[in-house]
């Protein structure tokens, strides 16, 4: 097979950008050597990978393709990073991490790295913590701030601990305990959020032998908080979400406290980028 890393590049553009145009002009060539490097890939795989017609959206060969070029892409970038690696650190490094490290944790941790390695930038990707594992895999990010990791990844380091917490309106009458009994919370109504909080919020209820019933199930933190402030219940967050919290509502500890381990690494499957390295160990 006669497939290339110009033809890898533009399919994964194509998909990220959702157009040819957006495409050539991120490549910085014409729209019809994109759409050449597509038919090329195609023609070397053997079937159609995006569909010309619905937006550059992937069919069902170009979703399982558009994986394996991914990672191809990352394990070429580092490479070509740790071949031309000399006494200076040079280049680009994607970070996978959720919305708590971001607000809590990479505020910290940004300009760290950038009086550390002030060549090397950081782009941040936001997603869930389902997302983070498949993201590095894939070769989305080359490195991930990964939320509990099972098993610890060979090579990763714990950047930081936080705990969970109990979100109140300040008018509560929960707000007078040091420590909130998970059982208080249920009296209330659960509100979970589906990015990443909810396995977490269910280990704990299975820990204490308690049902796990929740009164709503939403995505966005921001969408929790506004549902705690019209008194619809409380909720659980990691404690690094606390900057993010309206001046109305109040976060207090659990009454058996609940850690999160927070560990940066770089894939398991195929070698790190170098630079992810030495992120990881300036971190």
């Amino acid at each position: 097979m006669g497939v290339t890393l110009p033809q890898l590049r533009a399919l994964v553009t194509v998909v990220d950008c959702a157009s040819f145009t957006a495409a050539a002009s991120r490549l910085g060539v014409s729209q019809s050597a994109v759409s050449h490097a597509l038919s090329g890939l195609e023609r070397e795989v053997g079937g159609r990978l995006v569909q010309r017609d619905a937006g550059a959206s992937l069919t069902g060969l170009g979703h399982s393709v558009v994986e394996y070029a991914r990672a191809a892409l990352a394990s070429v970038s580092a490479l070509e990073s740790a071949a031309r690696r000399g006494s200076s650190v040079v280049g680009t490094v994607r970070l996978g991490a959720v919305a708590t490290v971001c607000q809590g944790l990479l505020p910290d941790l940004l300009p760290a790295w950038a009086a550390t390695l002030p060549h090397v930038d950081v782009q941040i990707f936001e997603g869930d913590d389902d997302e983070m594992p498949e993201w590095l895999e894939a070769g989305v990010v080359d490195a991930a701030i990964l939320v509990e990791p099972l098993p610890f990844p060979a090579g990763g380091k714990l950047v930081a601990t936080d705990e969970f917490a109990a979100v109140v309106r300040r008018d509560h009458p929960l707000t007078e305990l040091d420590g909130i009994p998970l059982a208080e919370l249920q009296v209330d109504g659960l509100i979970v959020s589906t990015g990443g909080c909810e396995r977490h919020v269910q280990r704990m209820h299975d820990d204490e032998g308690l049902p796990y019933e929740i009164s709503h199930r939403v995505r966005e933190m921001s969408t929790v908080f506004r549902m705690v402030q019209q008194g619809m219940g409380v909720a659980i967050v990691p404690s690094l979400g606390r900057d993010m919290l309206p001046d109305d509502l109040v976060m207090k500890p659990l009454a058996r406290p609940r850690p999160r381990r927070l560990v940066m690494s770089g894939p398991s499957t195929r070698p790190w980028h170098p630079l992810v390295r030495a992120l990881v160990e300036a971190a």
